[in-house]
């Protein structure tokens, strides 16, 4: 599989990983969209939040149980979760991701 982010859970490809269990894996995004700014991937390959079933869906309970795990030990006080499905939402990678988004304020519009 040629998955950017399965490349990037298997060590192929070099990250700034912030968290990692055995189910997912949490890293700083290259592209930034506010002061901090990380993804939070599942390890098993799901292209996107279509694809979340009862066989799969434990991956995504499991990641919103580390999010605020996540925010804590980055000291996120508030923060934004946001997940693009498909590529007209804005979806570049197809692996399940969600963007984790702290810094200044980040405002109502940031959707």
């Amino acid at each position: 599989m040629d998955c950017l982010f399965c490349k990037i859970i298997n060590g192929e490809i070099p990250s700034s990983k912030v968290y990692e269990d055995e189910l997912c894996y949490a890293f700083n995004d290259i592209n930034p969209q506010s002061e901090k700014h990380i993804l939070v991937v599942p390890k098993e390959h799901i292209c996107c939040l279509n694809k979340v079933d009862e066989h799969n869906s434990h991956l995504v309970a499991h990641i919103f149980e580390v999010i605020p795990k996540i925010a804590k030990e980055n000291g996120f006080e508030s923060y934004r979760v946001i997940n693009n499905c498909g590529e007209a939402a804005g979806q570049t990678v197809m692996h399940l991701h969600f963007h984790v988004l702290s810094g200044s304020n980040l405002g109502e519009k940031l959707v």
